[in-house]
């Protein structure tokens, strides 16, 4: 039996199409499952909805999850050449949805001691993680402007969820005018590169800049978008929001936008550096890592707020990180992404585990913050306290944690890389770290509380969210190598290799991606 001719032009077109909606699956389940949660919220009774609304937004991600998976059996490109469904995007879609995850079990408790209203809290953080999981699949780069604006719109307004505290008031306004000033920067980057290459697309400006001299315009661009990054990651200089703005912002929510955002930037930039081959790169990235790890530790050595010490380590962390970006030749590029990509995952654990312990230490209105607070947490609480201890000793890079790995492999890729002296003042750095968190063991451990500060029991959606911080740690920590193989894998995806013309056609042929873990 024939087909009617014109039955015969709409098949082709509906095959790639529902193709290209199967590559943006986890950001279309994430999306439905934050309107049920603000569909909802009016009509649940205020006391039942902190937890319902809660477990729905928790089975959003855990759907989320099963969507990329599913996803990365499709691999190839979406939407006109917009969206790249590879090894890499998979990675990190599956990183920033899991700190949901987490952060979302972390804040059943934390939203009922705080009597704060649930609703648009775990909508906000839904609509936030399909901004950064797009931003990590996006080779456009308005598209990447747009995804950035959907997840900086949703932690501005998080920030500033303690609504009856002045204090996160002004964390958030603070948080909002320098992250619009950012955000222009990168969008003036954006457009002096379409300028100066005629596309916005990474893989057509990626052959365009090998393909002839480059223009100074180039070398603008580069550096704008690197403000922009820059600011999102936490890297100095563009790091003087972060202590006040982790000081005043709700504690599960300092936990998220320490992980989860940073993660999506880091995998924008690695995108940027590294598949467009970004030229002036090195001296530009080196001096940021560089400042970022000394002024991160040199300031957190001072503080005695424990969310502010974590925000100045954030900022050292991000340093550490960015000495993978400073590679300059090929071979060292796919050490540098994979060594970047573990240090992601390994940060993201012990952080999100660390502001966990943290929001349920600090109680209403989260009065026990500072380091005098934590006196004889050994004692009234020995799991709670062996539990921070892990994280603290994985954020130095004790070994047996996932901490040690990551700096491991980001330090010996740089001195492949010979960064010889980036690696000095790294490890230096690292041994200076390693004092202002191990004071907060000594404080817990060795020193008699001064005041009765009040210890909860854990309940269970923390008790399961710190457990599988703690798994995560001590696993990347003792069983490193599946996570890295897949991330060197990853990251041959993301080094030029092919002309703009056949990178449809390759793309489609890939073999299909596979979760870590896999």
């Amino acid at each position: 039996m024939m087909l009617p001719a014109a039955l015969l032009q709409v098949i082709p077109q509906t095959i790639p199409q529902g193709v290209d909606y199967v590559r943006i699956l986890p950001e279309l389940i994430l999306s439905a499952f934050g309107i049920l949660v603000m569909v909802l919220d009016p009509l649940v009774d205020e006391e039942k909805s902190q937890k319902l609304l809660g477990f729905i937004a928790l089975g959003g991600t855990v759907a989320g999850l099963l969507a990329t998976w599913y996803m990365a059996q499709s691999p190839g490109l979406a939407f006109s050449n917009m969206v790249k469904v590879d090894g890499f995007s998979v990675f990190f879609h599956f990183l920033v949805i899991a700190i949901a995850a987490v952060v979302i079990l972390s804040s059943f408790e934390y939203m009922a001691v705080q009597r704060i209203r649930a609703g648009e809290y775990y909508a906000l953080i839904l609509f936030g993680v399909v901004g950064m999981a797009l931003m990590s699949s996006a080779v456009e780069l308005v598209l990447i402007f747009i995804a950035l604006e959907i997840s900086s719109i949703s932690t501005y307004i998080l920030t500033g969820y303690r609504r009856n505290e002045a204090s996160s008031s002004e964390s958030s306004l603070k948080y909002f005018l320098l992250g619009s000033f950012a955000t222009a920067f990168f969008l003036y980057g954006v457009a002096m590169m379409f300028g100066a290459t005629g596309s916005t697309n990474i893989a057509i400006i990626s052959q365009k800049l090998q393909a002839g001299p480059v223009q100074l315009l180039v070398y603008v661009a580069m550096a704008l978008m690197f403000v922009g990054l820059g600011f999102k990651v936490a890297a100095a200089p563009f790091h003087i929001w972060t202590p006040d703005v982790y000081e005043g912002a709700p504690a599960p929510i300092v936990g998220f936008m320490s992980t989860a955002p940073k993660a999506a930037a880091f995998a924008v930039l690695l995108r940027v550096v590294f598949t467009i081959n970004a030229p002036g790169r090195f001296w530009l990235i080196w001096m940021a890592a560089a400042l970022s790890m000394t002024l991160g530790n040199v300031g957190a050595l001072v503080q005695t707020n424990v969310k502010r010490l974590l925000a100045y380590s954030s900022i050292a962390h991000a340093g550490y990180l960015l000495v993978a970006f400073a590679m300059t030749t090929s071979d060292n590029s796919v050490a540098g992404i994979s060594a970047a990509m573990f240090y992601t995952a390994s940060y993201a654990a012990m952080n999100v585990g660390a502001f966990a312990v943290v929001s349920h230490f600090a109680n209403a209105g989260e009065r026990y913050v500072t380091l005098e607070d934590y006196e004889g947490l050994g004692r009234t609480s020995p799991l709670l306290a062996a539990t921070l201890t892990i994280f603290l000793l994985s954020l130095i890079g004790i070994p047996m944690t996932g901490g040690f790995f990551a700096k491991f492999y980001v330090f010996s890729a740089a001195v492949k890389a010979n960064l010889i002296w980036l690696t000095i003042i790294g490890v230096v750095n690292s041994a200076v770290g390693a004092y202002y968190y191990l004071r907060i063991i000594v404080v817990m451990y060795m020193r008699e509380s001064r005041k009765e500060v009040p210890v909860t029991p854990v309940p269970f959606g923390l008790g399961l969210a710190l457990a599988v911080s703690v798994v995560a740690t001590l696993y990347l920590g003792i069983l490193p190598d599946r996570v890295l193989r897949y991330a060197q894998q990853s990251a041959q995806e993301v080094l030029p290799q092919l002309p703009a013309s056949s990178v449809a056609n390759t793309a489609q042929t890939q073999p299909p991606a596979a979760l870590p873990g896999r």
